[in-house]
């Protein structure tokens, strides 16, 4: 295995544009393509190479980095790294270092690279709180856990971790945000550096481990990937690091939204002791079956598309405690919210938790929006002013990346208390009967689509 300093050194010099391509997934075969013998002065490895798709190439290089012969970019470009690349791993499996794979050695690295991705559990995945997309070795690093602000891959001890993180900023350079990256974590040994104007990419040490990260930005909108791993992990994690860099698109485009969750969660409020539960409308979207435990289904039987809220019913259920909607008081500066994050976050509880928000204006309109965001399956929360009374509905928006010219829109907002009266009274749901205890009035909604 090549040193992880000469990887970086090819990850580096390769454009934004590259990086956005996708490798060739696990279970990409190799065409059989007729090649050449090699004559000297007629043709070379490479001109056998470019005869090539592109797509058969970015599955050789793939597969090329997986078996450690490879550190440069999968991006399917020709290059002499690729060519040499081949050649040892020609000899170290006893051939004629030619450049060119004949059709069995050709088989045999396809094989041995499909079985290293699959002991890696090595999948393309869109990460839903950033919008971003990357390859992550789901065996190495089972455990996962989510926030609005970004997700955290890791191995069972800790040994190996992957993080993906989303944020604003006014004005970001990628030298700015390496700058800070340098400094934070405190105490970061950097051995290697490369800002370009589309990213930036650094590696070293923090404390025993080793990292790696790499970050851009659009508009306002800062994607950071950062791998962390024991030294001791280095033969097994450097190829998928290399991988994972290649892999790594952190504003897609031009690709179809990514798919609704299969189970999502959420916080319903409840309004009424005969069932009545207002939630976030876009949680209740298409789903098979939406669970209120421990009270059972419920039906969603009405919609408020401007305001993205839905009212839900529980029929039968018995000890249900409505919180109370009256409220005194405009909008404040800063507000609690109430909810129940997803089990991802709190190790598989439902418990009610309350945090603090603050509340600015934002884009047109009466839109208010919630900082910092709330964490997934806080979307329906109720939030109250300082005085416990009820301000309204905390919903979560999907990720929306800002352009060159427009800020992309608060990722979380409030929906104010006479938004939701009003709501609630269009479809006969008028008593502001109920206690000030939002902890006992929140309950998880949880949504199961196809």
């Amino acid at each position: 295995m090549r040193p992880m300093s000469a990887a970086i050194l090819v990850l580096i010099a390769t454009s934004t544009s590259a990086q956005a391509q996708t490798p060739p997934s696990a279970s990409t075969k190799p065409k059989q393509v007729a090649t050449v013998p090699v004559r000297p002065g007629l043709q070379t490895p490479a001109d056998t190479a470019n005869a090539m798709g592109q797509s058969e190439r970015m599955s050789i290089q793939a597969d090329l980095a997986w078996v450690g012969q490879y550190n440069g970019a999968i991006s399917g470009d020709v290059s002499e790294r690729m060519v040499e690349a081949i050649k040892e791993y020609q000899k170290a499996n006893g051939g004629k270092p030619t450049g060119v794979l004949n059709p069995k050695e050709r088989l045999v690295l396809a094989e041995t690279g499909r079985r290293r991705r699959e002991n890696a559990g090595w999948k393309i995945v869109t990460d839903a709180p950033t919008g971003a997309q990357l390859g992550i070795p789901t065996k190495l690093v089972p455990q996962q856990t989510s926030d609005a602000n970004g997700t955290k891959w890791s191995s069972p001890t800790g040994t190996i971790q992957v993080l993906l993180t989303r944020r604003k900023e006014a004005n970001p350079t990628t030298a700015k945000l390496a700058d800070r990256e340098k400094k934070e974590p405190a105490g970061r040994a950097i051995d290697y550096t490369v800002v370009k104007p589309e990213f930036f990419v650094l590696s070293g040490l923090q404390g025993l481990k080793k990292f790696y990260v790499r970050g851009t930005f659009k508009g306002d909108e800062v994607r950071i990937l950062t791998i962390l791993y024991d030294q001791a992990t280095e033969n097994t994690v450097e190829p998928v690091v290399i991988a994972m860099s290649s892999a790594f698109n952190p504003f897609p485009v031009n690709t179809a939204p990514p798919p609704r969750k299969t189970v999502e969660y959420g916080t319903g409020v409840v309004v009424s002791e005969d069932g009545a539960i207002v939630t976030d409308r876009l949680v209740t979207d298409e789903c098979l079956a939406i669970t209120i435990p421990p009270f059972g289904n419920a039906d969603r039987v009405a919609e408020d598309k401007e305001h993205d809220l839905a009212l839900l019913r529980v029929y039968g259920a018995r000890g249900l405690k409505p919180l109370s909607l009256a409220s005194d008081t405009a909008d404040k500066a800063s507000i609690e919210l109430t909810g129940i994050s997803d089990p991802q976050n709190q190790g598989g509880g439902r418990a009610a938790t309350t945090v603090k928000a603050a509340v600015t204006p934002a884009g047109s309109g009466n839109d208010l929006a919630l900082s910092p965001t709330p964490a997934i399956g806080f979307s329906g929360a109720a939030a109250r002013d300082n005085g416990g009374k009820f301000a309204g509905l905390a919903l979560l928006k999907p990720v929306a990346v800002a352009s060159a010219a427009n800020s992309a829109p608060a990722q979380s907002v409030l929906i104010s208390a006479g938004a939701v009266r009003d709501f609630l009274k269009s479809n006969g749901v008028t008593s502001t009967q109920g206690s000030n205890d939002a902890a006992s009035a929140v309950v998880r909604v949880i949504c199961v689509r196809k």
